[in-house]
């Protein structure tokens, strides 16, 4: 989040007392315009009639629509922003730039902008002493995203939601509430984003497959750091067949080898079975007669 400097602090509750609005709202409007790379604005907020937006030589639109007053305040307010931005250090992008901005079901306007501006001068007069923020510290881009990502082609933001596409590095960078998610695009062709304000604030965009969902893209880092690997599916056990030994009827004649003691002992099996109703009469008589064979 940028700094304000003592002279930025200055000049801009200057420009608030000048339109009436209070520190705080042309505070989060001068972030709007400079979101909009100083040719548009979408803002939210209590004194603007809660959301709207803003274009350089279009329309303002404020959620009171005939409220004509307000948009030429909010248009005046936009306009010297705009101007006063444009004369400052590393806040416009040179060269091609795309910004956009989603509305939700509760806009009056219910529409998805983008404006496309170059700038074809330089990025301002780099005097440190006119700077509205504090410079960034040495070694750092000054940008939420990543350094290493340079230069977006689109960015946008709404609410507590601003994304960065970088289509050369095939990266979406996303910031909810401070914290930074890095997406790989794949080979999705991105042509616009939009946010769905009544399914949680989810986030699509539109590529040559459709309507896409930004969840749906693999994650390269959050904050700076590679994602935790998925843990492995759990295994299924071996199977066990821990079924009891099939229950025999009546000991067979291995069971007992000739004049061993056993042979008695399986007679008497026998004669119990025989007794319970398990072998019949002929049963019982030739397995008897059987092992007698074998004293």
């Amino acid at each position: 989040m940028r700094q304000l400097s003592p002279q930025g602090q200055q000049t801009l509750n200057d420009i608030a007392l000048r339109h009436g609005f209070s520190f705080d709202a042309t505070l989060s409007m001068l972030d709007a315009v400079i979101n909009g790379n100083g040719s548009m604005a979408q803002f939210s907020h209590p004194e603007f009639s809660g959301s709207g937006q803003w274009m350089r030589g279009g329309m303002t639109m404020v959620s009171d629509m005939f409220n004509n007053h307000l948009k030429n305040r909010v248009d005046n307010l936009c306009s010297e922003l705009a101007n006063l931005i444009a004369n400052q250090p590393d806040l416009l992008r040179s060269g091609s730039f795309q910004s956009q901005s989603q509305g939700s079901g509760n806009d009056p306007w219910n529409q998805q902008t983008q404006t496309n501006s170059s700038n074809n001068g330089n990025w301002g007069q780099n005097n440190p002493s006119n700077s509205l923020f504090v410079p960034p510290a040495p070694g750092t881009s000054g940008d939420w995203w990543p350094a290493d990502l340079r230069w977006p082609n689109s960015t946008g933001a709404q609410n507590n939601v601003r994304y960065a596409y970088f289509a050369q590095a095939q990266r979406l960078a996303i910031e909810v509430h401070g914290s930074v998610t890095v997406y790989d695009t794949l080979d999705h062709q991105i042509g616009g984003f939009s946010q769905q304000q009544s399914g949680g604030g989810s986030l699509s965009f539109s590529s040559q497959y459709g309507l896409m969902d930004v969840a749906s893209l693999p994650v390269v880092s959050r904050d700076g750091m590679a994602p935790m690997p998925a843990p492995a599916p759990m295994q299924p056990a071996p199977f066990q067949n821990n079924a009891p030994a099939p229950f025999a009827p009546y000991p067979t004649a291995a069971v007992a080898e000739a004049g061993s003691p056993d042979i008695f002992a399986a007679i008497e099996r026998l004669a119990s079975l025989h007794a319970k109703g398990v072998l019949t009469d002929a049963e019982y008589g030739s397995k008897k007669a059987e092992l007698l064979a074998r004293l």
